[in-house]
């Protein structure tokens, strides 16, 4: 295996290519518009670290072969594609990257399509696993205070990181997911020998409705991140095959 780190380094390699083949076949929108009139296809890299997309305006077969171009691009550095994380997929059937799911559908009401950003189901299983794991017997020695601060912590960091796309209803699922969860926790601690039943432990433990509170801190979730969906910038963004600005000069 090589360290993210490492293979970061290396793949500077892929940037360097996509960026002369950008700059040499589609450096400008005359370049690209001629590509795309004679069927030639347009693509852009996207990398973070060791995880790369490589879009495609164009036919499954020009996907194809720019795979097996990264390929080449990858082997004389000792570097292969992961097949279990590597696949060719229009943008209808949608891919995982980074822990988002991205994927082009209809909006609901309309004849419109646009591609929509939310967690994928495995960032949500991973959440919902770490929420088990602080809800289980084992922890029913914690104050429950404390364990609704710490599930606080844990949901609201999750959500930051996921806040900006089409995420409210996948926080509301989660939220409710741990709400379950930590009503059952609270119900097998303080039972006793007797079931606390809903109406006692709405009683006992909620505010507003609800909402779960203990010692003054209140189950807050990954509901209390706002979601705020990222406005498009293009080529306001820099990237490997951005032009630098030219340098101003004075007489």
């Amino acid at each position: 295996m090589i360290s993210p780190l490492l293979a970061n380094i290396a793949l500077s390699a892929l940037d360097d290519h996509f960026s002369q083949q950008w700059s040499e076949l589609m450096g400008t929108k005359a370049k690209r518009e001629w590509r795309r009139k004679h069927g030639l296809g347009t693509w852009k890299l996207v990398r973070y670290a060791d995880d790369f997309v490589v879009m495609v305006l164009g036919t499954r077969e020009q996907a194809e072969a720019l795979r097996q171009e990264v390929e080449a691009v990858l082997t004389p550095l000792g570097l292969r594609l992961a097949p279990e994380k590597t696949r060719v997929v229009h943008i209808d059937e949608g891919f995982d990257f980074l822990g988002f799911n991205i994927r082009r559908q209809r909006k609901r009401g309309t004849s419109r399509h646009y591609v929509y950003t939310r967690p994928s189901k495995k960032a949500i299983q991973a959440i919902k696993d770490k929420v088990k794991a602080k809800t289980y017997r084992s922890t029913r020695h914690w104050e429950l205070h404390k364990l609704i601060a710490s599930l606080n912590k844990t949901l609201a960091g999750w959500a930051n990181y996921f806040r900006h796309g089409v995420s409210k209803d996948v926080f509301d699922a989660v939220d409710n997911h741990a709400w379950g969860r930590l009503m059952r926790w609270i119900r097998a601690k303080y039972a006793g020998k007797h079931r606390l039943g809903m109406r006692h432990f709405r009683r006992r433990f909620c505010v507003q409705g609800w909402r779960i509170a203990h010692n003054g801190v209140k189950f807050t979730g990954a509901s209390s991140v706002t979601v705020s969906r990222y406005r498009y910038r293009g080529s306001n963004i820099p990237t490997p095959w951005t032009p630098a600005p030219a340098a101003a000069t004075s007489n």
